[in-house]
């Protein structure tokens, strides 16, 4: 994906297109295609001190100047309240293939640069090839912090121990044991204390946040270049971790065999769009020192990993790509931390208890199970590991756990109270609970007759009597209509509880129709389908909630309140999308058109990919057109659901 000087023509322009980098520890590299860095979290190494969280920024930046003919030029970007630098005057294009390439030029001389990060090692190296070169030295200046990714540091309150040798500097954050290298294959370190005052982040201002800090600079490195003489040039950042190269095209070439790798096992080489997928998958796909496994990072770059999340993201991010083996490890670890028959929704980093407060991420986790057992055949896994685990989910849901959880006399489970947000419409400031969904929600009880059916299924599959689940689920089927059908909306109500039946017109209702095990076929499945099209779709994800509602908010944006006021209120979101691709697929099987009815709905996204963070899909977008993409730049259950439709849904109708 490649990008000219059309894409900044104003830095403004320049910062609204992103690029990201991890390396399967949590850790990430980002920025934006003109290398002005504009969010906290922006920066060359952000390092999971403990995977995946206990994020901190250790590299922000690196300054290039070349000094040549009693002039400068600056080839870095940045913006503080009363001055901006405009490198990208002098770059020419900004390519994404896998990993970021700038290519600028200073007169007659070229000079690239790509960025790498090191996979399961806390290293970035960012490599210089100066082409066609005039006489010049050339400084570069790094740009060096250390603090938690989600705040900001000010000079007074920064302190390093810096060490220069030949080749590297070797910096130490005081009170702590932590050492931070630097290191250039080309140049001489000189050192030069001192700080880059108020660097300036744009999207900080516009969430409502502040925006401004400083930058420790422990010196520069300095090299010569003779004209005619094209020079390759690695400087490597590390944190608590011994450099054993400075060859940063060895760097690049093995993260490119690597993510070459991870496309041929999925099977699929003439996609495209879904090529870049399997690499986007790739990005969320890390491991957790807490539990010594694999685990699903929610989005970037702000979250880390969840329950919920993670169950849902799981078949598109690993089954759909061929990884198996990460599928098969998430699936056993979460089952281990089974409790009262409920998923842990957030791990512990240091020893604590994990935290419970979710009602749907123990059914999503028998959505998973039986993905799993679709794309392995390992039956044999989930009988030994798995299988008295889904018999505790059930029974706990069945009799009553945390949270008010509950089974009713009606078959259909019932969770919380009016101060508990247990789905993952979640949103709450204060005491404010922006969507209330207690009592039985719709979504909650298509998973559960969807995870009844699901255990009738492998207890079958097993040879074990499956009768007791089979007859719950003919119950349970039966109560659903009845509860839920929205005569007047030829739909489903959102919410049952005390205060009546909540007919606002959500997207959740789409899992009754797409789930492996439907609760809803036939008429009923076909109006919901029609009703969500018609009412929440838009290109590129379905909204939370109908426009023509009084409660509707179609614009993510501004400080926390107004934003959390929004989130679930109109906001689109993708995962859902996916969902409702599953459920038009079955509804519409019989049109002659599908295949190209079913493309539609991606073609959208081969142009997002181009947008917001390049080659990924975002969290969430406005309600209101032009459907501006806001909240997470990159998403795991918006990549996982349409690369899971796409290949489950539409793949096969071109087969046909």
């Amino acid at each position: 994906m490649l990008f000219g000087k059309s894409y900044w023509t104003t830095p403004e322009q320049g910062i609204r297109r992103e690029w990201l980098l991890t390396n399967g520890m949590g850790s990430y590299s980002c920025g934006t295609i003109i290398g002005m860095n504009s969010r906290r979290y922006h920066g060359l190494l952000i390092a999971s001190l403990n995977p995946p969280v206990e994020r901190h920024l250790i590299l922000s930046s690196i300054n290039e100047t070349f000094l040549m003919d009693n002039e400068e030029f600056h080839l870095h970007t940045f913006m503080t309240p009363n001055f901006t630098a405009h490198g990208e005057y002098s770059l020419e294009t900004f390519c994404f293939n896998g990993l970021p390439e700038f290519s600028y030029r200073i007169g007659s001389m070229r000079i690239e640069k790509k960025i790498c990060l090191r996979y399961g090692k806390n290293q970035v190296a960012v490599v210089y090839r100066v082409k066609d070169p005039v006489r010049c030295k050339i400084q570069f200046t790094p740009l060096v912090n250390f603090r938690n990714y989600h705040y900001l540091s000010q000079s007074r309150f920064m302190n390093f121990a810096t060490e220069i040798t030949d080749k590297a500097m070797y910096l130490t954050p005081l009170d702590t044991d932590r050492k931070i290298i630097v290191a250039c294959s080309d140049g001489k370190p000189v050192k030069k204390h001192c700080f880059f005052y108020n660097m300036d982040y744009a999207y900080e201002h516009e969430r409502g946040l502040n925006g401004t800090e400083d930058h420790y600079i422990p010196g520069f490195f300095e090299t010569e270049i003779n004209e005619g003489e094209d020079k390759t040039i690695t400087i490597i950042c590390s944190i608590d971790e011994p450099l054993d190269t400075l060859d940063g095209e060895a760097i690049v070439e093995e993260e490119v065999k690597r993510q070459k790798t991870l496309i041929e096992v999925c099977g699929i080489s003439d996609d495209p769009f879904l090529r870049q997928q399997i690499l986007a998958a790739d990005n969320f796909i890390v491991r957790r020192n807490s539990t010594n496994s694999k685990t699903i990072i929610a989005g970037y770059p702000w979250f880390t990993d969840w329950g919920r999340d993670t169950m849902i993201a799981l078949p598109g991010l690993t089954l759909s790509t061929g990884r198996f083996r990460d599928a098969r490890d998430i699936l056993y670890t979460f089952s281990k931390y089974e409790k009262d028959g409920l998923i842990p929704n957030l791990f512990p980093d240091r020893g604590d208890e994990p935290a419970y407060n979710t009602v749907d991420a123990a059914l999503w986790f028998f959505q998973a199970v039986y993905k799993y057992v679709q794309y392995t055949g390992d039956i044999d896994f989930v009988k030994k590991e798995l299988l008295t685990v889904m018999s505790n989910i059930i029974d706990s849901y069945k009799y009553g756990t945390l949270f008010g959880i509950k089974m009713d006399d009606d078959s259909l489970i019932s969770a919380g109270n009016e101060n508990t947000q247990l789905t993952w419409m979640d949103a709450k400031v204060g005491d404010w609970v922006v969507t209330p969904r207690h009592g039985k929600a719709v979504e909650i009880n298509a998973l559960w007759y969807n995870a009844v059916m699901v255990m009738s299924h492998i207890l079958e599959k097993t040879g074990e009597d499956n009768t007791e689940y089979i007859e719950l689920g003919e119950r349970i089927r039966k109560n659903f209509i009845n509860v839920f059908w929205n005569e007047d909306e030829n739909c489903l109500y959102d919410v049952v509880n005390e205060n009546g039946r909540d007919g606002r017109i959500r997207p959740n209702q789409v899992l009754a129709v797409s789930l492996s095990f439907p609760v809803l076929e036939g008429k009923y499945a076909k109006a919901v389908v029609d009703t969500v099209y018609k009412k929440l779709y838009t290109a590129l994800g379905l909204r939370t909630l109908y426009n023509k509602d009084p409660g509707y908010r179609g614009i993510y944006a501004g400080d926390q309140y107004h934003r959390d006021g929004a989130y679930h209120q109109g906001t689109v979101w993708v995962w859902p999308l996916g969902h409702f691709i599953t459920a038009y697929t079955r509804v519409y099987r019989d049109d002659k058109n599908l295949a190209g009815r079913i493309k539609s709905f991606f073609e959208p996204f081969h142009d997002h990919l181009r947008d917001a963070c390049i080659g990924n899909i975002s969290e969430i977008f406005d309600g209101n057109e032009p459907l501006i993409p806001r909240g997470c730049f990159a998403q795991a259950w918006s990549v996982s659901e349409i690369i899971r439709s796409y290949t489950e849904d539409y793949l096969p109708l071109l087969e046909q």
